[in-house]
């Protein structure tokens, strides 16, 4: 199998192009690759946002206020937002903020951070949690993929405590730098040592479905086109 591209850039218009997660996940199950897909309550914002790009990820976690006379361990609990405002400086272009940890008690991402994202050529936030300041994130139109909005702040109950590590969220493995891929049918992550297979198989049954849709519109039954095709 040839590699049709030779950059990140080339391969992520590529896949905005002619993919979708629906192809990419089903060549990922012919690869033995089957637990890549994120929980399904992760959507878009709006259906018609689609993001792809490498995981940047961070670690969060509950974490309370404590009185001046409790001494933390851990400085950089004593931190605002703990490392979060240096990881969201440190997105590079391509990038998706990529937060997981913690509790589901408040909002992981907002509209002045995807206006910094934004900035820094980041191509969107994927998180296993809510956001919040909606409005503000549609009018950006800055691809962002939550459980949906939930207005309560992350900086009075949580910290970053980690980014660019490995995470795992409900069984599915995320290392930094893994391609994330997000669209209205939900989020699936390639690992980075299978990506060239996995597109390369994903654009040969997206090309050959196109075959298959062509032949049943023309009047061919749906069992004689798996059987020419061996695509359904």
């Amino acid at each position: 199998m040839s590699v049709e591209w030779k950059s990140d850039e080339e391969l992520f218009e590529l896949a905005k192009r002619e993919l979708f997660t629906a192809v990419v996940g089903d060549a990922m199950d012919k690869m033995g690759l089957v637990h890549q897909f994120l929980p399904p309550q992760i959507q878009p914002l709006e259906p018609w946002m689609r993001t792809i790009g490498r995981a940047m990820t961070l670690l969060g976690a509950d974490c309370i206020d404590t009185p001046p006379e409790f001494e933390r361990n851990n400085k950089v609990l004593e931190q605002s937002f703990g490392v979060m405002l240096r990881a969201l400086d440190d997105l590079k272009p391509n990038e998706i903020y990529f937060p997981a940890g913690g509790s589901p008690r408040y909002a992981l991402w907002g509209e002045l951070m995807a206006t910094r994202a934004m900035k820094l050529g980041a191509a969107g936030a994927v998180m296993n949690g809510y956001s919040r300041d909606t409005p503000g994130i549609l009018a950006l139109k800055f691809p962002t993929f939550s459980w949906g909005p939930y207005a309560q702040d992350f900086a009075a109950r949580a910290k970053v405590i980690d980014f660019r590590c490995p995470l795992e969220v409900e069984g599915v493995r995320v290392n930094p730098g893994d391609i994330v891929f997000g669209d209205v049918d939900g989020v699936c992550v390639i690992p980075r040592e299978a990506e060239e297979e996995v597109f390369t198989r994903a654009l040969v049954k997206s090309r050959g479905e196109k075959l298959v849709g062509k032949a049943i519109e023309e009047g061919m039954s749906a069992s004689e086109a798996f059987a020419k095709y061996g695509i359904m």
